[in-house]
C-alpha cells in the first residue's frame, strides 16, 4: 500500500468553508485557471479530471484509477489534523491559534528555560521574518519566534548562531511547555544560513508534534505485523509513533525518489509519504506558477511509480487540506481533497463519490490489507475492489 499525500492539493471549498474565511477556495482548479490550464497527462489518465473540472485536465473516458473526493470532518484545516483524520482519528476541537502571538505566560517560561530572550512572537511568513529580524538575531543570539494561521510555534535560528542540535533542544523545551490549553499542533525548528539580504532556510526543518491521543491505523498496522515506512515529515506529524522506519526528504523530487526506493525494496507493508513543497514553497507564498510547475514535475514521475508496482500493490494519491495560492490569504484553506486509487486489483473508473470524513481512507487501507482497527470512518473497499 503506497499512500502519497500531495500536501495542500485541495479540490474545492467544503460546505463550512465560510466559517474559516475560505469561500471560493479551490487549490487545484484556481491554480490551473491562474496559469491558463495545467498539463498533467498522467494524473489525467488516472482520473483527476473526473473528480473536479480542472483547466487542461479533462475527464478520462476510461480512468485507470478509482476516484472520488473526501471531506474533512474534524475541526480545523491544519497538517496534523488532516493527517491524523486520514488515519482514522477524529478531532472535535481545533488546535489553538495565536493571531496576536503567544501570551506572556508562555513566553516568560520559554525564555527562562532556554536562557535566551526571543525576537518576533507574531504571525509571519518564515522567509519574511528572517529578512526582518535576521540581522538582529545575528547580533543578539536571540531565536526568532513566530506563528501563522496554523497551530504552530516556529523557531528560526541561524546555524552559525545556534547550532542545529541546540535549536532542536530549544524546540523540545517548547514542546514540553505547550500542552493543555496551549497544546499547539506542531513546534517547528526552522534553521537558516547566509548573510543579511541573502538568508536561506535549510532542509533541516524538524517538526515536534503532539502525539495522537489514541491509536491510528498506523499503530494498528504495526500491531498486526505490517511494517510502515515513512517518507518526508509524516513521522514527525504523528509524534514519531506508528512507523517502522522513516526517511527525510529535501524536496518533492527527493520524496518521489525515496518512494521509488521503498517500492523497489519493500515486499510488505504501508509506504506513507508526504510531498511538502506544494504547501511550504508555493501555497503559503501565493505562488500559483510555482504550484503549477510542481504539479507538472510530480505528474511526470507518476509513470516511474506505476511501472514498479507489483500485482498486489495499491497506490493512493490524496491530500491533507488545501492552500489556495490565488486567494488573498496565505494560510491553509478548508477544502475537499482528491482521491485516486490504482492497482491491478482495483476497479478502474470506480467512483467512490464524496466521502464524509478523511477517516474513510484509513478504514479502507485497513480493509484492503486485512487487519482490524477501532477508528472512525467507513470503508469503501467494497466499492473499489474487483470482484
Amino acid at each position: 500500500m503506497i499512500i502519497v499525500i500531495l500536501d495542500s492539493v485541495g479540490v474545492g471549498e467544503l460546505p463550512d468553508a465560510s466559517l474559516y474565511g475560505d469561500e471560493g477556495s479551490n487549490t487545484l482548479v484556481n491554480t490551473a485557471r491562474a496559469v491558463g490550464g495545467l498539463h498533467l497527462p498522467n494524473f489525467q489518465k488516472l482520473g483527476l479530471g473526473n473528480i473536479v473540472e480542472v483547466g487542461g485536465v479533462p475527464p478520462a473516458e476510461k480512468p485507470l484509477a478509482a476516484f472520488g473526493r473526501i471531506a474533512e470532518r474534524s475541526a480545523g484545516k491544519d497538517t496534523t489534523t488532516g493527517h491524523w483524520e486520514l488515519m482514522g482519528l477524529y478531532l472535535p476541537e481545533p488546535f489553538p491559534l495565536y493571531p496576536d502571538g503567544f501570551p506572556l505566560e508562555v513566553i516568560e517560561e520559554f525564555e527562562r528555560r532556554i536562557g535566551r530572550r526571543v525576537l518576533g512572537n507574531k504571525p509571519a511568513s518564515g522567509t519574511e521574518i528572517i529578512k526582518e529580524l535576521g540581522e538582529e538575531h545575528l547580533r543578539t543570539g536571540y531565536p526568532i519566534l513566530y506563528t501563522s494561521a496554523d497551530s504552530v510555534f516556529q523557531v528560526a535560528a541561524h546555524k552559525d548562531v545556534i547550532s542545529l542540535n541546540e535549536l532542536y533542544h530549544i524546540c523540545r523545551v517548547a514542546r514540553g511547555i505547550l500542552k493543555g490549553k496551549h497544546g499547539v499542533g506542531r513546534v517547528i525548528a526552522r534553521p537558516f544560513v547566509g548573510k543579511p539580504g541573502s538568508f536561506t532556510r535549510t532542509a533541516e526543518r524538524k517538526d515536534f508534534s503532539l502525539p495522537p491521543p489514541s491509536k491510528t491505523v498506523l499503530d494498528y498496522a504495526l500491531e498486526a505485523g505490517i511494517p510502515v515506512w515513512g517518507v518526508g515529515k509524516v513521522e514527525e506529524i504523528f509524534g514519531g509513533r506508528g512507523f517502522t522506519e522513516c526517511t527525510k526528504t529535501e524536496n518533492n523530487m527527493d520524496g518521489v525518489d525515496k518512494i521509488i526506493g521503498y517500492v523497489k525494496e519493500v515486499e510488505k507493508g504501508i509506504i506513507f509519504a508526504n510531498l511538502i513543497d506544494f504547501d511550504m514553497l508555493w501555497g503559503h507564498r501565493n505562488d500559483a506558477p510555482g504550484y503549477a510547475k510542481g504539479l507538472v514535475e510530480v505528474d511526470c514521475r507518476v509513470p516511474e511509480i506505476l511501472d514498479l508496482l507489483k500485482p498486489s500493490n495499491v497506490l493512493i494519491f490524496t491530500a491533507d487540506h488545501g492552500c489556495d495560492p490565488t486567494t488573498p490569504g496565505t494560510d491553509h484553506s478548508r477544502e475537499y481533497v482528491p482521491l485516486l486509487i490504482y492497482g491491478e486489483n482495483i476497479e478502474r473508473g470506480a467512483n467512490v463519490g464524496t466521502r464524509q470524513t478523511f477517516a474513510d481512507l484509513g478504514k479502507t487501507v485497513a480493509d484492503l490489507l486485512g487487519f482490524d482497527v477501532l477508528v472512525e470512518g467507513q470503508s469503501f473497499a467494497d466499492k473499489v475492489l474487483k470482484e
